[in-house]
């Protein structure tokens, strides 16, 4: 339906006349009149007034088809660090309906999921900063230091909260519960990296001999967790050579010198994580991903080389804007964000 149409349905529906909404928005009624017979449209600041005379959303007043909606909502939250208040609501009571209604359920609990998520990273980064604020006021109190554990994913020293047996448990019931014939690699991956995180070896061990079994695999990533279960029991050296045999065994273009770069990061061996990131970007083909680049920034920044840090986020941005054509979305505030705090700290 065209706007000027749904306008006046929604004005016959209120009860107004041409004259009494037009007086209502603070216009001429000839406006409406032009909007209703579809001479002109309501200027773009006007549109959040009309859906608030009228009680509904702006999306609304555009009679937006269901997939339009929903490809509203994923844009939204990808351009937007945080929705307004009103917004997330009719987005939620929206999803929430559409998955009542049945059909593409798995898209609408994804959609679900993203959009508290994205919700929950918006109050998270406000728990940051309070907490922060307040930790630097009373550096001797313990008060918030569980707060920014919580909001940031900071360390918890306490193994019965900080280990990770019901995400283990939920992963295990996804692979043994999973219908596909054969199954799906993805949730053993992710299975594995829970259980070598709380150093339940023997158990990734065998998950690991389950998943070379399926057809779909990557046995460039099998290899890779097999020097991180090594590097699990404290065996370094037989980790490291697991590794560098993988370095050789393997195309570039495999993903093996990302997973080795993260590998070396996390042993804290920096220059030789920063150099396979660096050639696992230089492996990508366009348009890349900027992992690579985010884990050299974050290398730089721990040794206290924030202007590097920085040049690292110029090179995000320029792969951002060049080579995935962003403009306004959270990302590119957030990257812009990242190197103007890198330069403030050089």
């Amino acid at each position: 339906m065209e706007l000027g149409k749904k306008i006046k349905q929604l004005r016959f529906k209120a009860g107004l006349t041409q004259e009494q909404l037009a007086e209502k928005l603070g216009i001429g009624p000839q406006s409406v009149s032009k909007w209703e017979n579809a001479v002109s449209m309501p200027d773009i600041t006007a549109l959040p007034l009309i859906a608030e005379q009228f009680g509904v959303s702006i999306d609304e007043l555009f009679d937006l088809t269901k997939e339009q909606k929903l490809r509203r909502i994923e844009n939204r939250m990808d351009c937007e660090a945080e929705l307004p208040a009103d917004v997330f609501r009719d987005y939620e009571e929206f999803l929430k309906e559409r998955l009542a209604e049945g059909g593409e359920r798995g898209r609408i609990l994804s959609l679900l999921g993203h959009l508290y998520h994205h919700r929950m990273e918006a109050d998270a980064r406000r728990v940051s900063a309070y907490a922060r604020e307040s930790i630097r006021l009373a550096p001797e109190k313990k008060d918030c230091q569980w707060l920014l554990d919580r909001a940031e994913g900071a360390v918890i020293w306490d193994w019965n909260i900080a280990n990770h047996a019901r995400t283990i448990d939920f992963y295990k019931e996804v692979v043994a519960l999973d219908p596909g014939e054969p199954k799906s690699p993805l949730p053993y991956y992710y299975l594995i990296d829970h259980l070598i995180a709380d150093r339940r070896t023997e158990e990734a061990r065998a998950y690991l001999e389950e998943l070379r079994k399926l057809p779909a695999h990557k046995p460039m990533l099998a290899r890779t967790y097999e020097a991180h279960i090594a590097l699990a029991e404290f065996d370094e050296r037989r980790a490291d050579a697991i590794m560098e045999q993988a370095l050789r065994d393997f195309d570039p273009e495999s993903g093996i010198l990302f997973e080795a770069a993260q590998y070396y990061a996390g042993k804290c061996d920096y220059e030789r994580a920063v150099e396979l990131y660096e050639a696992s970007y230089a492996a990508d083909k366009k348009p890349r991903f900027i992992d690579a680049l985010q884990g050299i920034a974050a290398i730089r920044e721990i040794q206290g080389r924030y202007a590097e840090a920085a040049a690292a986020y110029d090179r995000i941005l320029e792969n951002m804007r060049e080579e995935w054509g962003f403009t306004e979305e959270v990302a590119l505030t957030d990257a812009q964000r990242e190197k103007a705090r890198l330069l403030a700290k050089a």
